[in-house]
């Protein structure tokens, strides 16, 4: 018999998906180096500002107070790094959630990889 897994439903359950995401991010050989190495990461700082990132769009709360794309204009990031971000979050949902929640977790993502490579890489045509 399959594994069930849960959908998203609580605020634990986002920091669940949010912690194992940049677990992932922090092992990538890709993703790792624009994180610690070039925008060097508080990760005691951003971590809460991702829950409350994801909460917002998952739970509908209203606690983050940001303009993410601007911290995002600097890095040095083309279509490889969204690709590759996009698909750690995907399998990190698959792995631990499934659900109409876990689902609109990975459109809100894609959504988001979109936005920033087309406004970040206006002259690509964006594969995601």
């Amino acid at each position: 018999m399959p594994e069930s897994r849960p959908d998203i439903q609580t605020e634990a359950d986002v920091k669940t998906l949010v912690d194992a995401f940049y677990d992932k991010v922090n092992a990538d050989p890709l993703l790792a180096p624009v994180f610690n190495g070039f925008a060097h990461v508080d990760w005691p700082a951003h971590l809460p500002k991702m829950y409350d990132f994801w909460s917002g769009l998952l739970l509908h709360t209203s606690r983050y107070q940001g303009r993410p794309f601007l911290k995002h204009i600097p890095l040095p990031i083309a279509g490889e790094h969204f690709e590759r971000w996009l698909a750690l979050f995907f399998l990190t949902v698959d792995q631990l959630f499934a659900g109409p929640v876990a689902e609109t977790a990975k459109l809100r993502a894609r959504s988001i990889a979109q936005v920033f490579e087309a406004r970040l890489n206006p002259s690509r045509l964006s594969i995601l």
